[in-house]
């Protein structure tokens, strides 16, 4: 089952000791994997997963806006910051 809409999501990549780490931090989905191309094809199963289980359970649109997301036409898209910025306290 595919979801009817599409979704425009960030996913970041991390190396962890022997594994890759990926995640899609609005939506808190995680995956990992050993190869960085075997992790990016399982995180998007992951996300599509938990976009059908959403989607059935009839709480997609609740679960996106509430992530930030912001529906135009058939495409859920992430907001985009005005900036981004790295910063350090102390």
């Amino acid at each position: 089952m595919k979801t009817k809409y599409k979704v425009v999501y960030r996913a970041e990549f991390f190396r962890e000791g022997d594994l890759y780490v990926g995640v899609a931090p609005e939506l808190n989905v995680s995956n990992y994997g050993e190869k960085l191309e075997e992790l990016r094809h399982s995180l998007h199963e992951a996300v599509e997963a938990f976009l059908e289980e959403c989607e059935r359970m009839g709480t997609l649109e609740e679960v996106m806006e509430e992530a930030g997301f912001i529906l135009r036409g058939d495409t859920w898209l992430p907001r985009q910051p005005v900036a981004a910025e790295l910063m350090t306290t102390g």
